[in-house]
């Protein structure tokens, strides 16, 4: 795996981010069945009878060092659910936040933008990023509307980007935050949780 992107912990007041690893199968397994997420037609997230597979393939992206995968836990220490850093660009010092799912039950929370919070400042203080992106279903409103509160900028809609499972095409949002940016987002995302407290 490349020396500039290394397994990491990240604890905060409502979640808590820890490296993946094959003993949280279960208890995310568990968390996927709150909403049945996989159902959901326009995004790729596991069944539960899926999540040893997903676990796999996420680490294995880990050891070829394109993916830092992370369980999310909430305040309590439970898990409800996965994020990671993907699509990493070490030469350009460049990640992607993504392949994000959390239980329906800690959707809407501080939860994720804390979790964000924490994934942001890692990646322009410590990684040195230059930009940090998002990427999502065209369609996906929930999600579009979550990065939007961030306060990431649309970049722009790659159309007809790639063939879902259930044979439909997905037109792809991407959206940035810039280390430029940085500064006054974090400034945004501090008093957005300062509420939630």
């Amino acid at each position: 795996m490349s020396g500039w992107l290394q397994p990491v912990s990240m604890t905060g007041t409502h979640a808590r981010l820890v490296p993946l690893e094959h003993i949280h199968v279960q208890a995310l397994s568990e968390a996927v069945r709150d909403g049945e997420l996989w159902k959901l037609w326009y995004t790729a997230i596991p069944a539960p009878e899926g999540m040893a597979a997903e676990v796999d393939r996420r680490l294995a992206l880990q050891a070829e060092g394109s993916m830092l995968p992370f369980t999310v836990m909430d305040g309590q220490g439970k898990v409800v659910g996965m994020t990671t850093y993907m699509n990493v660009d070490a030469k350009n010092r460049r990640v992607e936040i993504g392949s994000t799912w959390y239980a329906r039950s800690t959707q809407r929370s501080a939860l994720n933008t804390e979790c964000k919070r924490m994934l942001l400042g890692h990646a322009f203080e410590d990684l040195n990023c230059i930009a940090v992106e998002f990427r999502t279903h065209r369609l996906n409103v929930q999600s579009r509307q979550a990065i939007e509160r961030l306060g990431a900028q649309l970049d722009g809609i790659l159309r007809a980007h790639q063939l879902g499972a259930s044979g439909t095409i997905r037109d792809t949002a991407v959206y940035s935050i810039t280390a430029a940016e940085w500064h006054t987002i974090k400034a945004h995302l501090d008093y957005q949780l300062s509420r939630s407290r």
